[in-house]
């Protein structure tokens, strides 16, 4: 039978068939070949013996959260407590896009901000949306919802952020636990504890714990560049068509930075994760 893997504590998986729901195990050879199945994978199984047969060709895969077939990742960030974390945005946003996975910024908790930190927040919206990213708010929950329909949603962002409390408002039968902020460290308590596929509104949505860890493993520095909107979108405008933007002269995109056209926390955050693989190799 062929199926859906929706579920995965430990060494065993729950897979979606025509309705129904099976508990099964991986053939040994998956281990001798290397592979591991995950949420996400179509998989053919024995719906007698309870046993993983072969897993489908994937179009795309995440290490951190494991999970497979994603087709769209909403990054939720949320705007006060704790604090917007642009490092952490432009890093889910960089690694999601490398991995050819559609990324959405959520913005939550706007409530929080008194009237100049709205103005704030304006801009940032504006600017990601100038360079191509799609952007909603918590406060338009109907435009959120039609986000999600029909496709395979990977929920990513920093702890406290609200993302179980988005999907609780959504499908209130989730009932998806959470957990008050901790004032002391200015972030959430994890409340999730496994990766699983919830089916919400025709699609599925992966909340997930682990996904704010997320790295560059396996990610050169071009393909960071090549992955940050205005990094590569400007490239064609240096002066070097293989210019990083670091330390060549005739840079347009260093150029568009001085000149405030480019988010000075989306270059300082560039040159980090550049900087971040630099030392990974040392």
């Amino acid at each position: 039978m062929e199926g859906l893997i929706i579920k995965n504590i430990s060494n065993d998986y729950v897979i979606l068939s025509n309705g129904r729901t099976y508990l099964c195990k991986p053939r040994g050879k998956f281990r001798y070949h290397g592979l591991s199945p995950l949420v996400g994978d179509v998989v053919d199984f024995d719906d007698k013996e309870k046993y993983l047969l072969k897993i489908h060709e994937r179009k795309n895969c995440l290490v951190r959260p494991s999970v497979s077939n994603v087709d769209q990742a909403i990054i939720v960030a949320s705007v006060k407590n704790p604090d917007l974390d642009t490092y952490l945005l432009d890093k889910l946003l960089t690694v999601v896009s490398y991995h050819r996975i559609s990324p959405i910024i959520c913005f939550t908790k706007l409530d929080l901000l008194d009237s100049d930190e709205r103005e704030q927040l304006k801009n940032y919206i504006s600017y990601y949306q100038k360079q191509g990213y799609s952007v909603v708010t918590n406060q338009n929950i109907d435009k959120f919802s039609a986000l999600l329909e029909g496709k395979i949603t990977v929920l990513a962002g920093q702890s406290g952020a609200g993302k179980s409390s988005l999907l609780n408002r959504i499908s209130p039968e989730l009932n998806l636990k959470t957990n008050e902020i901790s004032y002391a460290l200015n972030r959430g308590k994890h409340t999730t504890r496994h990766t699983e596929l919830y089916s919400v509104l025709g699609g599925y949505v992966v909340d997930t714990p682990g996904f704010s860890s997320v790295d560059f493993r396996g990610i050169e520095k071009i393909s960071i560049r090549d992955n940050m909107n205005e990094m590569f979108h400007y490239l064609e405008y240096c002066k070097y068509r293989d210019c990083m933007h670091i330390k060549e002269d005739g840079c347009f995109v260093k150029n568009l930075v001085e000149k405030g056209e480019i988010l000075k926390s989306r270059y300082e955050n560039y040159l980090h994760f550049i900087l971040e693989k630099e030392e990974e190799k040392r």
